[in-house]
């Protein structure tokens, strides 16, 4: 059971997974922020995000300049909003509190629980692909396996019954063991990725095909794609941007978190996003035409050594992406529900079985419809960024009553437990920002809806909050030093 809440604090909205972590024990360094990022950014998702971009007519050059942007934006967005969890050592879902109520909180929490569990399944089914294809490589007849299930044969049911494992294995050692994963696998995916890029400079001796594509956008047409891409590329990521307190909470200090993000999202996402581009030219090379998708491509290959290495690298990296960018946040949004029956054991163990009932095995290849809801769930976590931004610098100016966020009836409560300017600014801004998907006249907004949704969230929050009395010096936890 969860440990018992301190002398004034509501049991419901403590746990010992959910208190502040004690300046002593915010032990990550600028090393383990980095590699936390590098673990998340070389997925199979981003990998073929180029693809997306290339397909809209960017040549390669024009797609590291729009991966340059979006990855610079999301890195300045959640700079400001990881500096909360630094300073008073607090997760997402007790920070939201400051804004939205300890009961109104619940709302763009929920929301957020729900794009990790199910990124998580994406994910997780991408890697039992890439295990399944191991499998048939190293065990002969394993594709015999053939009975049906629920839609699915019965050896991709193991596969994915030994990538729910590791998970659970290393989500079950709990946040600082995932620490220490990362520090091992998100430089060894860059390691193997480069041994790839090196392989498809090799096949075309030098850059290849993709490289030497020209630009099929001109003008206007270029600048409205440009938007879009960057916003689709922001779009991956937009959850994150709301829950990076959930990692910055273990950060010692300030510094350690700027360079280590700053290492770790756009300086990675820069030497990634040309290995995918490179090793795609080689495929069109050798087969015709491009392939994005990297478990095809071992398949295509046809080499058992190779099919092994990078099949394991592929479940490596998918591991490293979904341990800390989604089974973490999920397991924390989770606690918030229940903070009298969960702790982050129970609570990642509830997020590896809410992602088998995604069953992603039945629209998996549907991409345009998930990526549909996806962009619809992006674009209303776009105003959640910009109010939690405005209230933590603005309303609250970086100063928060940390024992408040923790019992009802205090400076954060609101009217009975919900404020309504959060509400208000937060559907103010998801119905901005996602007009552009269902009126015609507004699909310009599209191209911009993150970033619509940041500014009418955090414009519609500070026009509706009155100006509110800083709590004093020694109510709140002390902040880490910087």
């Amino acid at each position: 059971m969860a440990d018992t809440a301190p002398t004034g604090y509501d049991s419901g909205l403590y746990n010992a997974d959910l208190a502040p972590v004690p300046p002593a024990r915010r032990d990550w360094s600028w090393l383990n922020m980095a590699t936390v990022w590098m673990g998340m950014v070389h997925n199979i998702v981003v990998y073929e995000a180029a693809s997306g971009l290339m397909a809209l007519g960017f040549s390669a050059w024009e797609c590291l300049a729009v991966v340059a942007v979006a990855y610079t934006v999301l890195f300045l967005a959640m700079w400001f909003n990881a500096r909360a969890g630094t300073r008073y050592g607090i997760p997402f879902c007790v920070l939201i509190r400051s804004a939205f109520g300890p009961s109104g909180a619940q709302v763009p929490v929920l929301l957020r629980g729900f794009c990790a569990v199910f990124w998580f399944s994406v994910q997780s089914y991408a890697a039992a692909q890439a295990a399944d294809a191991i499998l048939s490589t190293l065990i002969g007849g394993w594709t015999s396996l053939d009975v049906s299930f629920l839609g699915m044969r019965m050896h991709m049911w193991l596969a994915m019954a030994l990538i729910w494992a590791l998970h659970g294995w290393i989500a079950g050692h709990g946040v600082h063991r995932i620490r220490n994963f990362e520090l091992v696998a998100g430089p060894l995916v860059i390691a193997v990725g480069l041994l790839a890029t090196l392989w498809a400079l090799r096949v075309g001796h030098g850059p290849g095909p993709l490289f030497a594509q020209p630009s099929r956008l001109h003008g206007a047409a270029f600048w409205s794609a440009f938007a879009m891409g960057v916003t689709g590329m922001i779009g991956m990521w937009a959850t994150f941007a709301v829950n990076i307190p959930d990692l910055s909470r273990f950060v010692r200090s300030e510094r350690d978190q700027v360079i280590g993000q700053a290492i770790g999202l756009p300086l990675t996402a820069m030497v990634f996003t040309p290995m995918g581009i490179l090793t795609t030219s080689a495929t069109v090379i050798l087969f015709g035409h491009p392939i994005w998708n990297p478990v095809e491509l071992l398949l295509k290959l046809d080499h058992p050594l190779i099919t092994v290495l990078g099949g394991a690298t592929l479940v490596l990296a998918t591991l490293s992406v979904n341990v800390a960018a989604n089974i973490m946040p999920a397991a924390y949004d989770l606690i918030n529900l229940m903070p009298r029956r969960l702790n982050f054991d129970r609570a990642s163990s509830l997020v590896l079985v809410l992602g088998v009932f995604f069953m992603p095995w039945l629209w998996f290849d549907d991409a345009a419809s998930i990526y549909q809801v996806l962009n619809l769930v992006g674009g209303l976590l776009g105003p959640v960024t910009g109010i939690m931004l405005a209230d933590f610098y603005l309303v609250r100016r970086q100063v928060l009553d940390v024992p408040a966020l923790y019992r009802h009836g205090g400076r954060y409560d609101g009217h009975d437990g919900w404020n309504p300017p959060a509400l208000i600014a937060f559907a103010a801004g998801g119905v901005l920002a996602s007009a552009g998907q269902f009126l015609p006249a507004l699909a310009g907004l599209s191209a911009l809806s993150w970033f619509v949704g940041v500014g009418a969230g955090a414009g519609v929050y500070l026009a509706l909050s009155p100006r509110r009395p800083l709590p004093h010096a020694n109510d709140g936890i002390a902040p880490s030093e910087a």
